[in-house]
């Protein structure tokens, strides 16, 4: 048996330190995943039902999606950037606009080679944000859209998905250049 203490508050406080400490043990452990609040890269895009066309589906998982700096294999693309540069040339009709800087077009291929989570984000020459005549923007979503042609990396097991962009020089309403 443990003798009484003198000061009757000396085993209060012992026992609500021990207490206390117990109960701050238990609250720091936790077993679920914490969700961060920041996409894995900058520039990763993230699924959105109101955005996206629902059929589109990834065949891996979100963590396998790869960066187009991530590979070295150029573009993946059949019949590579002349081929979309001929498909623009033919769909996309100029317009009469005091409008020029960049729009890009970023987007996911994925392990079927099929394209889907298009984003778009327009610049001025001096890349400062700015929005474009929606009768160029829209034609440029319209005809990136419709492109076919994307291959999905491959891979020994199963091909690889990543991420694809398309930048467009625009000068008074009119495509001067494509790239990659």
């Amino acid at each position: 048996m443990m003798p009484k203490s003198k000061f009757p508050t000396e085993r209060f406080f012992g026992k609500a330190l021990i207490l206390l400490l117990a109960f701050i043990a238990l609250t720091r452990c936790s077993t679920e995943k914490k969700q961060s609040k920041y996409l894995r890269y900058v520039g990763d895009i993230e699924g959105d039902t109101l955005l996206d066309d629902p059929e589109f589906k990834l065949c891996n998982d979100e963590v396998f999606l790869k960066q187009y700096f991530n590979f070295s294999q150029g573009l993946q693309y059949e019949g590579e950037m002349l081929k979309i540069k001929e498909q623009f040339e033919l769909a996309y009709v100029p317009v009469e606009a005091q409008e020029s800087g960049w729009v890009r077009i970023r987007f996911v291929v994925n392990c079927r080679g099929e394209s889907g989570r298009f984003r778009m984000i327009c610049s001025d020459e001096n890349y400062e944000s700015r929005e474009f005549d929606a009768r160029i923007t829209d034609q440029l979503m319209s005809i990136t859209k419709s492109l076919d042609g994307w291959k999905p990396l491959p891979d020994s097991d199963n091909p690889d998905e990543y991420y694809q962009y398309l930048i467009f020089k625009i000068e008074n309403g009119d495509i001067i250049e494509i790239l990659p």
